[in-house]
């Protein structure tokens, strides 16, 4: 299939395409009148990207579960590196949830602080 039929395919552009080319984690294979040409091997990659991509994660964070499954497994969490990037993003994900937690109870003491000295004003 072509780039615009991928794109369709897969829901995203033909430029996101061209860049997930670029960054090395879609194949660049040519037809010879020099036209982009994918099956639906890269069709399975790019959906993989685009989950992935959807859920938070970064480009680069999605190369192991590519490699995963250029590496002919059928899904591309089961590698051990992918394995490692979803603790990875756990941890990441964990750490934040921490910190907002935090700062909402900051902000709630803090409420309840002004709430306790609060007065009417006189004019």
């Amino acid at each position: 299939m072509r780039i615009g039929e991928l794109a369709q395919r897969a829901g995203t552009s033909t430029r996101s395409l061209r860049y997930y080319e670029a960054q090395g984690l879609l194949p660049a294979r040519r037809a010879a009148n020099g036209h982009r040409e994918y099956d639906e091997n890269d069709l399975r990659l790019v959906q993989e990207i685009r989950s992935l991509l959807e859920i938070g994660f970064a480009l680069e964070e999605t190369r192991p579960f590519v490699e995963c499954l250029r590496a002919g497994h059928a899904a591309g969490d089961v590698c051990p590196a992918s394995i490692e990037v979803y603790r990875r993003k756990l941890a990441e994900l964990n750490a934040g949830i921490a910190r907002l937690s935090e700062i909402r109870d900051r902000l709630a003491a803090q409420l309840e602080t002004v709430s306790e000295r609060k007065r009417p004003c006189s004019r």
